[in-house]
């Protein structure tokens, strides 16, 4: 197999997160760093990619859910060690070239992968380092070049003298190998230290000292390197990342004024002159059209949401929004749901796997539900379709132009014909022709000096 292929370490527990899953579960954006990694390694045309396992690898291999190829580091014994379970992948690969990234650095950038393989390739080296240059290098291993640039080898913190902590230049753990020299260098690795476990970067003085060449490539991107070992160092990636997004979706023509609580996930897509308000957050999945206006203090997931719509303290999920719709404030769009074009739901509405014809009002305080609701249709206050009756979920029909009075109980399965009209404080329980009022209330009684008799006047 001649195929460029990838490992990822994610077999790390994450002590300092305080957490029970695997610490490449933690997200960046609503996003799985692992998810991260992943992704760029197949934007930069990588897909035979097998991710190294460790703590709670139940948790991951179901969250993988067979995206990738996987093998189980039982005992973490260092990167080296957790190189080697995927030797046989390794040699599957033989004569092409292995990229090794680390599960818990998000920002690794397909653009970065693909430079540095080019560079890998043109200097026909059997191992390419890709580094950053940092503002603070501290703690990172250093990247140390003689005067020409030459790359010369991986200096750690612990023992950089003080002319070396000043390289800013920093190893991200990125390294892409010659498959079939990776798989020689594997066996080579000792463990003669003081924590007796395997280090990768042991690799570039064994190569070097075999006379194989071994290059460093620098990102461009200095984020690249950055991963996360506390809920303080991953609230940095997600405060580095929800900069970047919002500064993309400015630059495409997105209006932000303010960027108060404002949180967009990268996949989404939002159209010009579209306002987003503070405090919103538009999760994955999400395609806003033009001349919106979205917020304050708006959820949305997964949701197709068309031109010149507004929604206004809304919560909506995996639905859509036609043209035009016009919605909350406090209103809750539930999954499976269509809203129509210049529909208009108003404040405490709530649609759920409905469908919503074109200008339809459901003005306030109203639940419809496993419902499908003509154009032109009218709920008075207080409406609710009851679609459970214990044991099923039935659906209300409710045709064009319908007029439905306040406080009105529509008790599925149930027709309510076009034009027709049901009266306020009605329980519908069965069909309504269409041009019909229904009326389904008792009739009132007014009990004379009822007041004075119960003795209940002040």
């Amino acid at each position: 197999m001649n195929k460029n292929a990838a490992v990822i370490l994610a077999g790390g527990q994450g002590t300092r997160m305080k957490s029970d899953k695997p610490k490449v579960m933690a997200e960046v954006l609503f996003k799985p760093m692992i998810d991260w990694v992943i992704d760029a390694a197949k934007e930069a045309g990588i897909e035979d990619i097998c991710v190294v396992t460790g703590y709670r690898a139940d948790l991951l291999e179901t969250h993988l859910a067979g995206r990738t190829q996987t093998v189980h580091q039982a005992e973490r014994l260092g990167t080296g060690h957790a190189v080697m379970q995927a030797k046989e992948f390794i040699a599957a690969h033989a004569g092409a070239n292995i990229l090794i990234l680390n599960g818990d650095a998000p920002f690794a950038d397909a653009k970065t992968i693909r430079d540095a393989l080019a560079q890998h390739e043109n200097a026909q080296a059997a191992q390419t380092v890709i580094s950053a240059c940092v503002e603070n290098p501290y703690g990172y291993g250093r990247i140390v070049r003689d005067a020409q640039g030459k790359f010369l080898c991986i200096t750690e913190e612990a023992s950089a003298t003080e002319e070396v902590k000043k390289i800013n230049e920093i190893n991200s753990g990125v390294m892409w190998f010659n498959a079939d020299v990776l798989s020689d260098v594997l066996g080579k690795l000792k463990n003669d230290n003081a924590k007796g476990e395997y280090y990768l970067t042991d690799t570039v003085d064994i190569l070097l000292g075999e006379g194989k060449t071994v290059c460093a490539f620098t990102s461009e991107n200095p984020d690249a390197v950055l991963g996360a070992n506390t809920r303080v160092q991953l609230h940095e990636l997600n405060e580095i990342a929800r900069r970047k997004a919002l500064e993309k979706f400015m630059l495409d023509g997105a209006d932000i004024p303010f960027t108060d609580g404002v949180i967009i996930t990268p996949d989404c897509v939002i159209g010009a002159d579209t306002q987003i308000l503070p405090g919103t957050i538009i999760r994955e999945g999400c395609v806003i059209g033009n001349n919106c206006v979205i917020g304050p203090s708006s959820l949305i997931t997964d949701c197709r949401i068309g031109n010149g719509c507004v929604l206004n303290r809304v919560q909506a999920e995996n639905s859509v929004i036609d043209d035009g719709a016009d919605l909350g404030p406090f209103m809750h769009v539930r999954p499976n749901s269509h809203i129509g074009k210049n529909v208009h739901c108003g404040n405490f509405t709530e649609i759920k796997n409905s469908t919503i014809g074109d200008k339809t009002s459901v003005s306030h305080l109203t639940y419809v539900g496993d419902s499908d609701v003509g154009s032109g249709v009218n709920f008075g206050c207080g409406t609710v379709t009851t679609n459970y009756d214990g044991l099923r979920k039935h659906r209300t029909v409710i045709e064009d132009h319908c007029f439905i009075g306040c406080n009105t109980n529509l008790v599925a399965p149930v027709r309510i014909g076009k034009n027709a009209y049901t009266a306020a404080g009605s329980t519908i329980t069965e069909d309504v022709p269409p041009m019909h009022l229904a009326i389904a209330r008792a009739r009132q009684t007014n009990k004379e000096g009822w007041v004075e008799k119960t003795g209940r006047k002040k």
